[in-house]
């Protein structure tokens, strides 16, 4: 949606819009690649329509569009259109405005200068993360928005999920053994169903569990975990397939 301004990357469809969050100085990103994800059935910026809630001063042009959580509203959120965008270095840049959204998780960014947009971002509640719509293959670049006088433009509904999600075991830096490995994490509120994946650190090794999906709060590894080093991640969801909450991406165990 490690909150110490990261971004993240969620729906990375090539071509397509993702949404990622971000935190800690906003240099650090990792992408969730979730179909389900916030963004999901997301549309390329500028497709959407609705209703105008304000119209721009002559001349210049706005951006509209709603935030949830757990596919609710969410008030007082902050919203950031960024002239430069970069997610590894420095985050957003250059000539900024923000918003924040009402009680129905709507907000008007008012009075942009048309020209194009490299990032439009959300807080996630009062924290330094911040979630953002990313494209190309692995969601490596932010969308782009262009705006233009006397016109709103309208933005796919941006659904917030939080880094929360608590490793139970095993827990980062842990030594193991594959035989009877369990894997265990907190139940999360409001979860229908977890997804969890395992990375080995080798590349050249094929991960047998990624995107697993079980609503349970625990798995007994049943397939084979050669010796090797491997991080591995939880996401909750709730059961409209939104993403609530996920763990840290830097959860790395050991196999002896």
């Amino acid at each position: 949606m490690t909150f110490s301004k990261r971004l993240v990357s969620c729906l990375c469809v090539i071509t397509a819009i993702s949404l990622t969050s971000c935190t800690g100085g906003n240099k650090n990103s990792q992408s969730a690649t979730e179909s389900t994800n916030p963004a999901s059935a997301t549309q390329p910026a500028g497709t959407e329509t609705g209703v105008e809630k304000v119209k721009p001063a002559p001349g210049t042009g706005n951006v509209q569009g709603k935030v949830f959580y757990n596919s609710k509203p969410v008030e007082n959120i902050e919203v950031k259109l960024c002239e430069k965008f970069n997610r590894f270095l420095g985050g957003c840049d250059g000539k900024t405005y923000t918003a924040r959204t009402d009680k129905d998780g709507e907000y008007v960014i008012a009075n942009v200068e048309p020209k194009v947009y490299e990032g439009l971002l959300a807080s996630v509640f009062d924290t330094d993360s911040y979630i953002f719509a990313a494209s190309g293959i692995g969601g490596l670049s932010s969308t782009k928005y262009e705006i233009t006088p006397d016109k709103t433009l309208f933005i796919s509904p941006t659904n917030l999920f939080k880094g929360d999600l608590k490793i139970l075991n095993p827990k980062a830096g842990a030594k193991v053994s594959a035989q009877n490995l369990e894997l265990k994490w907190e139940a999360y509120p409001d979860a229908a169903y977890y997804k969890f994946s395992i990375y080995p650190e080798d590349s050249s090794v094929t991960s047998p569990y990624v995107n697993e999906r079980l609503e349970g709060t625990s798995f007994g590894i049943d397939k084979p975990l050669d010796k090797g080093t491997y991080r591995w991640q939880v996401s909750a969801y709730n059961s409209a397939d939104r993403k609530l909450s996920e763990s840290s991406d830097d959860i790395k165990f050991t196999i002896n």
